[in-house]
């Protein structure tokens, strides 16, 4: 897919950029996403905001699951704090995906500066793509690679947020809300493919087994909760594996 590493198709300051890009086209979360962001284009639509204001919280905020939250917020007449507050408390899910990328994209002699676009671009399709992607690019071409690829698929959330704003009149609320249903379902047979060790495929397992049981608590955070759960489950039977 990607050309060799010492290959010199990798030289110059703009053509990791455009290989980035390119790279949109060759994972089926591209279409993923593409359907999500129709969901929020119409969502935004009939929340009552302008196609500008909605192409701007794509732009900025970069999360399917935040942007939701904030149009549903302000959209039901919440005020900016609580949006805010919200929409912090759902990006905080990130940060892990942002400490596990970044070491992969940068090098010792990279400044800080240049990984604040990187930083903005992670989100889970990042996340997942970099780690299948990034071993395939020279190590001092990852930053141009990542922006590439982040504003490739930024690119088409744009249109497909126009796109959804656009046909909002013309999309039954089932499809829309089939549509957003995607997304969850793609990030997880994403990670299942993705998991490669035991750890990883039991959290998994345990993450899906235990949501139910966390669900009837009536907590409000039960994904949080099963997540936590299977994580540290998985963890000791890791270190117990280890320690025999």
């Amino acid at each position: 897919m990607f050309p060799a590493l010492d290959s010199p198709k990798w030289q110059g300051v703009a053509s990791p950029y455009f290989i980035g890009v390119k790279a949109v086209g060759s994972t089926i979360l591209t279409l993923v996403l593409f359907a999500t962001y129709l969901g929020i284009g119409a969502l935004a639509h009939d929340s009552g905001f302008s196609l500008g204001w909605a192409l701007s919280s794509t732009l900025f905020v970069w999360a399917g699951p935040a942007q939701i939250i904030l149009i549903s917020t302000l959209g039901t007449g919440g005020t900016v704090v609580q949006a805010a507050i919200a929409v912090t408390l759902s990006a905080i899910r990130l940060f892990p995906m942002v400490v596990s990328v970044l070491p992969m994209v940068r090098t010792r002699e990279t400044p800080m500066r240049k990984l604040a676009l990187p930083a903005h671009f992670v989100a889970v399709t990042m996340w997942i793509e970099c780690s299948r992607m990034l071993p395939q690019v020279p190590r001092e071409r990852r930053v141009a690679f990542t922006n590439g690829l982040g504003t490739g698929l930024v690119s088409v959330c744009l249109i497909a947020t126009t796109l959804g704003y656009v046909l909002a009149a013309n999309l039954p609320e089932l499809l829309a809300a089939a549509i957003l249903l995607l997304t969850p379902l793609a990030f997880l047979f994403s990670t299942a493919r993705n998991s490669r060790q035991l750890v990883d495929r039991l959290a998994l397992v345990l993450g899906l087994a235990l949501f139910p049981l966390m669900a009837m608590l009536h907590t409000g955070v039960d994904i949080l909760l099963s997540g936590v759960a299977a994580g540290t489950l998985a963890y000791g039977v890791h270190w117990w594996r280890r320690r025999a």
